[in-house]
């Protein structure tokens, strides 16, 4: 069983202070490509109201040439605290869409340094940036003098396991005005496989004065919480354990404070959540945001009755009747299983993950 030593939550006590803007909360939601639009950061703020939230990153040089904002980047005025993510290498278009960001409403600029994706990275962006420190330098000092809200970024540790200079980098940055840095403690190399090394995390907490968040492997309150043992990091970011679970974070920062797990939420909660999020989705995109649905929905579907077969059939909705409808039975399904029974067939579709 997972314990809050003293020690740990006598350290995450206090407020997170990025620059001048003080975040109530030491777990953050990481931006995700596809995923933390408005509709799933509305989600995760139901269970982390005072969190730090991110959207998907936004191509800077696609900002230079459009005369209305994307809608990855429309901010809630409500949903505070909240950050804009940026990618690009060039220092002046990445200036230029800060701006943007700010008058949107973003109360931090995060600058994306870490993604792997091969169309970012032949394009001089993402963790591309780790082989060429000095555009990086200059990016974070060009949108500093820019903009008068905090500069953040997030990187990974290098770019293979021959090429780790996250020490020497995530110096730089600091010097250069970054107010905070978050470290995915894999390489580029590694894309999402293999573990965290959360040990490079630790040593970049060891030279830097400004606030670390550690990223990578944090699935579960146990795994925050041995992660911010093991670094010293002064927060976690949830990034891929929030895909179908919105809760993690508000599990982790309550747990953070309190020292108390949250009871893990239902079955038939989480297929609760599904519904909602589908719904939502409809109502501010239409139609594709059906379409964006479905992987979505497929991510909940996991660890009950009948979700192997409720998966196949939410990845192919056509319309959002179809999906609400589904949900709809296999919840009542679940309220219909009596409990001995219910626990044998989870047992059965958990061997049934296991083997994929």
């Amino acid at each position: 069983m997972v314990v809050l030593s003293p020690a740990l939550q006598k350290r995450l006590a206090t407020p997170l202070n990025i620059g001048h803007v003080e975040v109530n909360s030491r777990v953050l939601q990481s931006p995700l490509s596809g995923v933390t639009d408005m509709v799933f950061r509305r989600l995760v703020r139901q269970y982390a109201p005072t969190s730090m939230m991110y959207t998907e990153m936004v191509n800077a040089t696609g900002l230079h040439y459009v005369k209305e904002l994307p809608k990855i980047m429309e901010v809630d005025p409500n949903e505070r605290p909240i950050s804009i993510q940026l990618f690009d290498c060039r220092p002046d278009f990445l200036a230029e869409a800060a701006q943007m960001a700010v008058a949107e409403g973003a109360d931090t600029i995060d600058i994306n340094m870490g993604c792997p994706v091969n169309k970012i990275t032949k394009n001089g962006g993402g963790s591309s940036l780790l082989r060429d420190p000095e555009t990086a330098e200059a990016i974070v000092r060009a949108v500093v003098n820019a903009v008068n809200v905090p500069v953040t970024i997030k990187t990974r540790i290098g770019w293979t396991n021959q090429e780790i200079n996250i020490l020497d980098f995530a110096k730089r940055m600091e010097d250069a005005g970054a107010q905070m840095i978050t470290v995915h403690g894999r390489t580029r190399a590694q894309g999402y496989n293999g573990n965290a090394k959360w040990e490079w995390i630790k040593k970049v907490k060891d030279i830097l004065s400004i606030p670390v968040i550690a990223n990578g492997d944090i699935f579960s309150v146990e795994s925050a919480v041995k992660c911010l043992e093991e670094t010293g990091a002064d927060g976690v970011m949830c990034s891929r354990g929030t895909m179908g679970y919105p809760f993690l974070v508000g599990e982790v920062d309550h747990f953070l404070k309190t020292g108390e797990l949250k009871p893990t939420p239902t079955a038939i909660a989480r297929l609760q959540c599904a519904r909602s999020h589908l719904q939502m989705l409809y109502d501010y995109k239409g139609d594709r945001g059906v379409r964006e649905a479905r992987k979505h929905m497929t991510w909940y579907a996991k660890s009950f009755v009948g979700a192997a077969d409720l998966r196949g059939q939410l990845s192919l909705i056509e319309n959002v009747q179809q999906g609400l409808d589904l949900i709809d039975r296999a919840i009542a399904r679940l309220i219909a299983i009596p409990e001995p029974d219910l626990a044998t067939e989870m047992e059965t579709e958990v061997a049934q993950l296991v083997t994929l």
